[in-house]
């Protein structure tokens, strides 16, 4: 094996130095930027054999034990007198860190030799080295490769950067700007485009269109802690009343986790002069349901549970257990990430809700991070909110002025992504730099 260094200026020249001299099949075993460029170390006639032969050496229990040597070093068989002693001091003291765990003998060779060992190698401390060496190569390389389409790009097709620039200034995700860039590519002006690229926005955002409020039913507000699920259910109960009068609306909680959150509903439903019941079952639930059935809209206002809560499952399906059927409103919070809004999205789509509430657009920096997500979910929203007045903070979803509003958000940011992270972003390495 024929191990060397390189330093360049860049990756792409390290590497191609590493392809002049080694050839195509050379593995790269590190890398490193130092003053002036960056190091890389190669190596020639690789032998990937190494590994199986350790394996198959280890697992082999009538053969002297030994332990597994470091990588791209073969194993050498021990004389049987010197097991004993090798085995001790591995065991009192290692002399270096071994590749794989030590292998356990059976002081019985024909048992052994029905159980034989199995290696880890996924553990091993050299191979987890090497595997994030690799890995900090590859972003590396990214980050270099995605700065050169950037830069292309602008060379290439300037009005089509400085629209992608415009779009990720939204928020949105870089998937979403080059599909709407590529629908207006041949646009003439740029701010022609631009009108072209949020004239298909407005029509990709998916919005609920019946009026829960008038159409009735039992509806259950879901979705992770502190978005505002009680709030928002005290706006829709009092556009209710404003509409329809109080005697065919009745509110229900099943959050028995939050501390004084059952009281905050009922002091709504006395301000409103409308029943409140609880329900911690499926099968209280149920009764609740069933003794308010004549009523035209119930709202029912679940507990806030993360993503990854274990409990999330079976509090969800608490909802469907029923004989009346509930339909569900998955609330968000226009301030939260968009990695986690998608996984909340993905987390309960295990009630399959109809749609969305959005609540907390006075607070947002940025509305891209939620439009993205409910774009790709085909989540269709239906109210959104922007205020803690009830119910005038209400407001039933309208894509242009939820798109009107992003664009202020952007107008009102004195700082401006930079070309860093236009490059990152546009790389499809972005998809969650903003989260």
């Amino acid at each position: 094996m024929k191990i060397k260094r390189f330093f360049a200026a860049d990756m792409r020249q390290a590497l191609r130095q590493v392809r002049e001299s080694l050839g195509a099949d050379a593995v790269i075993l590190s890398n490193k930027s130092v003053e002036g460029g960056v190091e890389l170390v190669a190596a020639k006639d690789y032998d990937e054999e190494a590994f199986s032969t350790a394996a198959t050496d280890s697992t082999d229990s009538s053969q002297s034990p030994s332990l597994v040597k470091p990588v791209l070093q073969s194993p050498k068989p021990q004389p049987a007198n010197k097991v004993a002693r090798i085995r001790d001091k591995t065991i009192a003291s290692p002399p270096r860190p071994s590749v794989g765990k030590p292998i356990q003998l059976d002081p019985h060779p024909t048992q052994a030799a029905q159980t034989s060992s199995h290696v880890e190698w996924s553990q091993d401390p050299v191979l987890r080295e090497m595997r994030q060496e690799m890995q900090a190569m590859r972003r590396m390389m990214e980050n270099e490769l995605s700065e050169l389409t950037w830069r292309d790009l602008g060379q290439h097709r300037p009005q089509t950067q400085e629209l992608i620039r415009r779009l990720l200034g939204l928020g949105l995700s870089a998937r979403l700007c080059r599909e709407l860039a590529r629908r207006v590519e041949d646009t003439q002006s740029l701010d022609q485009a631009w009108r072209h690229a949020l004239y298909y926005l407005i029509k990709k955002i998916p919005i609920l269109q019946d009026d829960l409020i008038d159409r009735g039913g039992v509806i259950a507000l879901v979705g992770p802690t502190g978005v505002g699920k009680t709030t928002t259910i005290a706006k829709l109960a009092a556009r209710f009343c404003m509409r329809h009068g109080n005697r065919q609306l009745a509110l229900v909680t099943t959050d028995g986790y939050r501390i004084g959150a059952q009281e905050q509903l009922h002091n709504y439903g006395r301000i409103l002069d409308i029943p409140v019941r609880s329900a911690t079952t499926a099968a209280d639930l149920s009764a609740v349901l069933h003794t308010l059935s004549e009523k035209r809209l119930i709202l029912i206002d679940t507990a806030g549970m993360g993503q990854r809560d274990q409990h999330l499952t079976p509090r969800l399906t608490m909802l469907r257990s029923g004989n009346h059927p509930v339909q569900a409103l998955l609330t968000l919070a226009a301030t939260t990430q968009r990695s986690a809004i998608t996984q909340a999205i993905r987390a309960y789509s295990v009630i399959k809700p109809i749609g969305a509430v959005l609540t907390k657009i006075d607070e947002a920096a940025s509305l891209g991070d939620v439009i993205s997500p409910l774009i790709d979910a085909g989540l269709p929203l239906g109210f959104v909110t922007d205020g803690q007045r009830v119910p005038e903070d209400l407001h039933t979803a309208k894509a242009r002025s939820l798109v009107e509003q992003a664009i202020e958000l952007v107008n009102m940011l004195e700082e401006k992504p930079t070309e860093e992270y236009m490059a990152y972003a546009y790389g499809g390495m972005g998809e969650h730099a903003r989260v």
